[in-house]
């Protein structure tokens, strides 16, 4: 006599090698918190500056920009407090590239961890860009202490201001670090190709110059789009938080600033999920290619 047996539930079981994506990196917050410590223990090691050149770079990069600029082009007289001005969208940019280029090559980076063993692997580029924002925080301290030392007074409006920004630059730069960090896998072209949008988002961003300057020459709808750039709205939104204050109002920020801000970062959650959905269609890929 045949006794029947009954099926096993399955129910709490999920297929190898699938995860549930950017849900899985919040699940597994203590892989992410060792892949970020680690990343910042190895950064400067056998360095003899160390964490200094969390200072250095931004700051030569800052004289460069300020002598070329401020100086020879007299953008220091036509434009107030112009090297917080400078400063602000400097380290803005700064963040963006760093954890947009990191998070790039994060998977190649790791393919030996990769090929082993099994871990969302949506965790490398996140952590990149977490190392990203970890190495910004300098930057940041020195920018809020040359704007207390000229009388920067904070609102409520300017301190939100400053979160909306750095919420669209880590939001937009994990997103897109997903989706040309999942193509590089198989195509190293696009690290290359990252590079080069690194380099055009410095001027296509209100970085160097004012947004006026871009005002009176785009037509009105273009104006708009460039308004509606992630990177343009999170630059402006640091220029509101940090420098505005220290002119007491005497210049004009850029009309509906707070909802261009809300606008960009719907653009960078949508680049997100849009980055989510290409990196779970080559995932399968990865331990191959790599």
């Amino acid at each position: 006599m045949t006794e029947l047996v009954s099926r096993p539930d399955l129910r709490e079981f999920t297929r190898p090698g699938r995860g549930a994506g950017l849900i899985d990196v919040f699940r597994r917050r203590y892989l992410l918190t060792l892949l970020v410590r680690k990343e910042v223990q190895v950064r400067y090691r056998g360095s003899a500056l160390g964490w200094l050149w969390s200072y250095v770079k931004p700051v030569t990069q800052f004289l460069v920009f300020f002598l070329a600029l401020g100086v020879f082009l007299r953008l220091n007289g036509s434009i107030e407090n112009y090297p917080i001005y400078l400063f602000s969208g400097l380290i803005t940019i700064n963040l963006f590239s760093e954890a947009f280029s990191n998070a790039t090559k994060s998977l190649v980076d790791n393919a030996a961890l990769i090929k082993k063993i099994y871990l969302p692997r949506e965790l490398f580029p996140v952590a990149s860009t977490l190392v990203a924002f970890v190495n910004f925080l300098p930057q940041a301290l020195v920018l809020l202490v040359v704007c207390l030392f000229v009388g920067w007074r904070p609102t409520v409006f300017d301190i939100l201001a400053i979160l909306l920004g750095m919420a669209i630059i880590v939001c937009f730069a994990i997103g897109l670090g997903m989706l040309f960090g999942s193509v590089n896998v198989s195509f190293r072209d696009a690290q290359n190709f990252v590079e080069l949008i690194i380099l055009v988002a410095t001027w296509v961003s209100p970085v160097l110059y004012q947004w006026t300057m871009v005002r009176d020459i785009l037509p009105d709808w273009m104006l708009v789009l460039y308004q509606l750039n992630p990177m343009t709205a999170a630059v402006e939104l640091f220029h509101a938080g940090f420098w505005h204050p220290t002119t007491e109002g005497a210049v004009d920020l850029p009309p509906n600033l707070a909802y261009y801000g809300l606008a960009a970062f719907g653009l960078a959650a949508l680049t997100l999920l849009i980055g989510q959905f290409v990196f779970r269609k080559l995932e399968p890929r990865f331990a191959q290619d790599l």
